[in-house]
């Protein structure tokens, strides 16, 4: 019962946010001189976080009494393709956020990135801090598409539903940003005629990977593939026909996942994840794969480092499956965890965010990826750095 209520709160604030955006274009609309917000200064908001200690919203009745008239030159149509995120995770600070970012917005036009993800269950608390992840290392605008059944068949059919959406980055709840969304969605530019989506391996050492040892099923190159973090051209998918093993004709998505899902249903232990394994297996060129530091898992570090790419560059999409994030196994993962959930927008990401983590990953040395801790942090260092070059450039 508890799951439904969950999954049924999850359904209400999505369709609240919905008729927010609506309400306030609706308002914009009706404001003299064409709906026209006024000019600004893009730098005032972040002279003013910084003057305030680092918190630029949501701090009423604690000696700021600018707050409610700056707040209310602020548009709620500002949110633009923003979801509105729960109150106690993210409140009014949000909205500065999404403001800030969409001065810049005027005047470099940009793309839209699509984040889906599905939440089920007890995945509300991942899911919610996955998106705060997203939002706070991201510069172009993001709009996220949350399903809330977690059915496999139900899964697939989400993605089909969305046939005005040219492409998608689908992540799992585990999934945490330590970049920006931008950085991933750029790949898009590099896939060749034939390929329509992306992900990384499911292993970088054979002898310790999965789909070689156990699987009973074909799977996609030497150690399969995982789909925790899926980049995909979504019309380039719609329009393919895929091999198969199943008939002489080459069948669409829509036409080919139930039936695989029927044949090897005795075989399969990873859900969709084989699926598009047995899938790609017989279409190949049709995959771009990405390094490992773009879904960095325990399995990179729990026996030893073996992501090199994330040694020289550090990890740039952490992956928490297996429940690392919830339990002892391993307290890197957790803590990073930790910290992003606990971080509150507006809030100085020096002082509340990496030098607190920083001090939690000393006391994981003791584990296989608490021995690398600064791989952890330093894509993360980065990220953080040029969000601060960015706004002293007023972007």
């Amino acid at each position: 019962m508890r799951r439904y209520v969950r999954v049924a709160l999850l359904c209400l604030g999505c369709g609240l946010c919905s008729l927010l955006y609506g309400s306030s274009q609706l308002a914009l609309e009706q404001e003299p001189g064409g709906g026209k917000p006024q000019a600004r200064d893009p730098a005032a908001p972040v002279r003013r976080q910084r003057a305030g200690g680092g918190r630029a919203a949501g701090s009423a009745g604690r000696g700021e009494p600018e707050l409610p008239d700056r707040c209310k030159n602020l548009s709620i149509s500002y949110w633009n393709s923003y979801w509105m995120l729960p109150s106690d995770v993210c409140g009014m600070n949000c909205f500065w956020e999404a403001a800030f970012r969409y001065d810049f917005m005027k005047t470099q036009p940009a793309e839209k990135m699509h984040l889906a993800v599905v939440a089920c269950g007890e995945r509300l608390e991942e899911t919610v801090t996955m998106l705060k992840s997203a939002i706070i290392f991201s510069i172009q605008p993001l709009q996220f598409h949350i399903f809330a059944e977690g059915q496999l068949h139900n899964s697939f059919k989400g993605i089909l539903i969305l046939k005005d959406v040219d492409s998608l980055l689908y992540v799992d709840t585990d999934i945490l940003f330590l970049r920006p969304v931008d950085d991933i969605w750029s790949f898009l530019k590099k896939f060749n005629s034939t390929q329509i989506a992306a992900m990384a391996p499911e292993h970088e050492e054979p002898r310790i990977g999965w789909y070689n040892r156990f699987a009973r099923h074909p799977y996609y190159g030497i150690t399969g593939i995982n789909s925790g973090v899926m980049l995909m051209n979504m019309t380039r998918i719609r329009r393919k026909y895929f091999k198969n093993d199943m008939t002489t004709a080459r069948l669409q998505w829509g036409e080919i996942l139930m039936p695989l899902l029927k044949k090897y249903k005795l075989n399969i232990t990873w859900g969709d994840q084989d699926l598009l394994n047995i899938m790609f297996f017989h279409n190949p060129e049709s995959l771009f794969v990405f390094p490992c530091q773009w879904n960095y898992r325990p399995d990179h570090c729990i026996y030893g480092s073996n992501c090199k790419e994330a040694e020289e560059k550090g990890i740039f999409i952490l992956h928490g499956n297996r429940g690392v994030y919830h339990d002892d196994k391993q307290p890197t993962f957790r803590a990073i965890y930790e910290a992003i959930k606990k971080y509150s927008f507006g809030d100085d990401l020096v002082n509340f965010l990496l030098q607190p983590l920083e001090l939690e990953l000393q006391k994981t040395m003791h584990t296989y990826c608490g021995r690398i801790y600064k791989v952890f942090i330093k894509q993360l260092t980065k990220s953080i750095r040029d969000i601060y070059d960015r706004r002293s450039k007023g972007s």
